[in-house]
């Protein structure tokens, strides 16, 4: 199904996008840890970025003594001090 469709279906039975769209979902506490569902990998890891595969480019996260606290399936949990969040085409 198109997602021109899917959004128009999202929208008109008021469902959560993450979940019809296939989009990510991103928790943020603080400054200090990052919840992430739907991504689709994990590209690049250091201390200092993440880079995560979305169904539509990547999201990068930027900050110091970023660690991967959990990795399962689609979902992520980075903690450290995070500085920015990025989403890139």
């Amino acid at each position: 199904m198109a997602d021109g469709i899917k959004k128009r279906i999202s929208n008109a039975l008021d469902l959560p996008g993450d979940i019809v769209l296939n989009l990510p979902r991103i928790v943020i506490t603080g400054s200090i840890a990052l919840f992430i569902e739907n991504h689709r990998g994990i590209v690049e890891y250091t201390p200092d970025k993440v880079r995560l595969n979305m169904s539509e480019g990547a999201l990068i996260v930027k900050g110091e003594d970023l660690l991967i606290k959990s990795l399962i399936a689609d979902e992520a949990a980075i903690e450290g001090r995070i500085k920015s969040i990025e989403f890139e085409d």
